[in-house]
């Protein structure tokens, strides 16, 4: 499929329909499909619908769903990154202190230059290696979404894309059950266990599991400083498109966009931490919170349905040992950069 660049109705619903149906009915399937392949191997819905997806792109191929998919990776992508917002309070992140927060800060800022670096180091693009350092430093394959959408369209970016996001899926599932017992062997204490595991695990699914398993605390503790990576998806994704905007239309006075879903994604976060303050407000908005992330998670799960139906098995058998390596190296570098600095601060 050509690059999805933002697409609108410009021309009535009736082309964006079956692209969208398609994109929607295989995101039902992987969501019924969870709980079954889970038995075997714990794989998100995201991850199920991303893979079939690659193995439906001969049938969604042809031009009749080539809009509706292009709206589902472009629209529909940054409505549901945009409700992420509501997952995120200020108060549990103040909460963090100081101390956390900037270990697991610091850890975020190096894993995204050591992904262009060693992206550099590998002869592949600054694109590949921001993209394969922000899924690492964020919040996993949300992250990769939203940075594809503020990355220039290059050749191989959709594959790109598939690729870090099924490489941090797997190498977040190996850190679920490796990072505990290497946290009990650093002398970690639950609640450093739980910074530790927040801070440097890409997924919050496999956050959740990590953290639970050692304890209450490192569960609940994981899921805060989780959140506190997911808040700071908005200058990061700002910043990305600021210095990718710099290179194409060089000189000081470029124009830099700043993606409206981003500052979507900043509002609905100040929302959700004063509006459930207000006890007016608090019983209104609790359903509206709920309807809004079930409106969130499957929009993503349809995003990456879609994304999967536009990639091909080919596209990705290009790419080579060195990707493997960037998306490798990024997760050790958070790893070490977070562990040590709790362990010596």
């Amino acid at each position: 499929m050509a690059a999805m660049a933002e697409t609108g109705p410009t021309q009535g619903w009736q082309p964006f329909v079956p692209g969208i149906a398609l994109a929607l009915a295989l995101a039902v399937a992987a969501s019924l499909l969870e709980p079954l392949v889970g038995r075997v191997l714990p794989l998100p819905a995201l991850v199920i619908a991303l893979v079939a997806g690659i193995w439906l792109h001969p049938l969604a191929a042809r031009p009749l769903f080539a809009p509706g998919l292009r709206y589902c990776v472009s629209r529909v992508l940054r409505v549901a990154v945009a409700l992420l917002g509501l997952r995120v309070a200020l108060g549990d992140i103040a909460a963090l202190g100081l101390a956390s927060a900037l270990i697991v800060v610091v850890g975020m800022i190096a894993t995204i230059f050591a992904g262009v670096g060693l992206a550099r180091f590998f002869g592949l693009s600054n694109a590949f290696g921001t993209l394969a350092g922000t899924a690492t430093a964020v919040c996993g394959a949300s992250a990769a979404l939203a940075t594809s959408s503020v990355l220039p369209d290059y050749k191989g970016k959709e594959a790109d894309t598939v690729f870090v996001i099924v490489g941090v899926n797997l190498l977040s599932t190996v850190a679920m059950l490796v990072y505990p017992p290497l946290a009990h062997v650093l002398g970690m204490d639950d609640l450093m266990t739980g910074v530790l595991l927040g801070g440097t695990i890409h997924d919050v699914a496999q956050v959740v599991g990590a953290g639970y398993s050692v304890s209450e605390t490192a569960g609940a503790a994981a899921v805060v400083v989780k959140l506190f990576r997911v808040l700071l998806l908005l200058p990061v994704i700002l910043a990305i498109g600021y210095a990718f905007a710099r290179r194409v239309q060089e000189g000081p006075k470029a124009k830099v966009p700043v993606p409206a879903f981003a500052l979507a994604f900043l509002a609905l976060c100040l929302v959700n931490s004063f509006a459930p303050l207000d006890p007016g407000a608090g019983a209104l908005y609790a359903p509206l919170k709920s309807a809004a992330g079930f409106i969130s998670t499957w929009g993503l799960l349809v995003a990456m349905a879609a994304l999967g139906l536009g990639t091909s098995v080919t596209a990705i058998t290009r790419l080579g040992w060195r990707h493997v390596a960037i998306v490798t190296g990024t997760t050790l570098v958070i790893l070490v950069v977070v562990a040590s600095g709790l362990k010596f601060a």
